[in-house]
């Protein structure tokens, strides 16, 4: 429980120094929302000064972030002053589209570089082996973005794919089955773009991790007493090498994550990323924050997965963890 608790109290803490960081530096930047209206003529200085008055804008900035924090303890992230809307409505809806991408790509990508891995491990040296490193490497050399314009450059020349957007356009009149597949296919390539920039990273680390294990006295006494390959690779030596893989989890899914942000701008997903990026362009302060923190929060998030995980593979932890008699 202990390990549990310095987890959260590490977190806590992780998510209030983003916080402070992000409204200090963004509050800092030159220019704000106000200073956009100032270049609209219908908008006299009076109105605006009333607004800079509504929203807190004179007050010094300890006291704006400590009265933003207080709303944001009772669920209220701010105003969007682009959208006219509460933050939190308008993160939440994009937060579950971004959530959704990622969580599907880290299934996808691990349950291809388990097996990608073992199986290249097994193969030390030899020519399997070196075709996965081999095109591993050469889909590190590739740019993130660059995957993304790939993959639409090839749903525009064939027509295959959808080229933007979460649904077509008369998505609610369709029966269920045309439904799964409009989705599923709207979904394939910004999916197959994360899982591509990933996977050549953890396919590294899972064969990195299967080689010391196989490597090691235990096996080959497992080997010599004539237990199967694929028991001893799939029950004993991927047992072995979890700890490390699962410590990766965590990482994995910051990777993903962010990304995910910077293929949504390219596939037009209705994620975080595009919110973020118009945010940015309005100077729409809590918005900006809003979408910073949901990321911070789907980060620390998947490190406690990770962890809980680590808690329950590693006897170690639960000693070091366990009350001393």
């Amino acid at each position: 429980m202990r390990y549990f608790v310095r987890r959260l109290i590490h977190s806590v803490f992780l998510l209030l120094g983003v916080s402070v960081l992000s409204f200090l530096f963004l509050t800092m930047a030159p220019g704000n929302f106000f200073d956009e209206m100032r270049l609209n003529p219908q908008i006299s200085p009076e109105t605006i000064a009333a607004l800079r008055a509504q929203y807190g804008f004179e007050r010094p900035l300890p006291v704006r972030y400590v009265r933003w924090l207080e709303s944001v303890v009772r669920g209220d992230l701010g105003y969007s002053f682009a959208y006219n809307l509460p933050a939190a409505p308008l993160l939440w809806t994009r937060a579950r589209n971004t959530l959704l991408l990622t969580g599907l790509a880290t299934l996808l990508a691990w349950l291809i570089a388990i097996p990608a891995g073992i199986w290249a491990a097994a193969r030390k040296g030899r020519a399997g082996d070196q075709v996965v490193s081999a095109g591993t490497a050469t889909l590190l050399a590739v740019p993130d973005v660059l995957l993304a314009l790939g993959l639409l450059l090839l749903a525009v020349r064939t027509g295959w794919f959808p080229t933007g957007g979460m649904f077509s356009v008369g998505f609610e009149s369709l029966p269920l089955w045309a439904k799964v597949k409009d989705a599923a296919l709207h979904l394939a390539l910004p999916v197959a773009a994360l899982v591509v920039a990933t996977l050549p990273v953890l396919v590294r680390h899972v064969r990195a991790a299967m080689v010391e294990v196989l490597d090691s006295p235990f096996v080959r006494a497992a080997r010599g007493h004539g237990i199967p390959r694929r028991t001893l690779l799939f029950r004993y030596a991927l047992r072995a090498a979890a700890n490390p893989l699962i410590s990766l989890l965590g990482f994995s899914i910051a990777t993903l994550l962010s990304a995910s942000l910077l293929v949504e701008v390219v596939m037009s997903w209705p994620g975080l990323g595009p919110l973020l990026l118009e945010a940015i362009l309005a100077r729409d302060l809590y918005l900006v924050i809003g979408a910073v923190m949901f990321s911070t929060v789907f980060l620390v998030i998947g490190n406690l997965f990770a962890d809980a995980l680590l808690f329950a593979s590693d006897p170690r932890i639960r000693t070091q963890e366990a009350p001393l008699k």
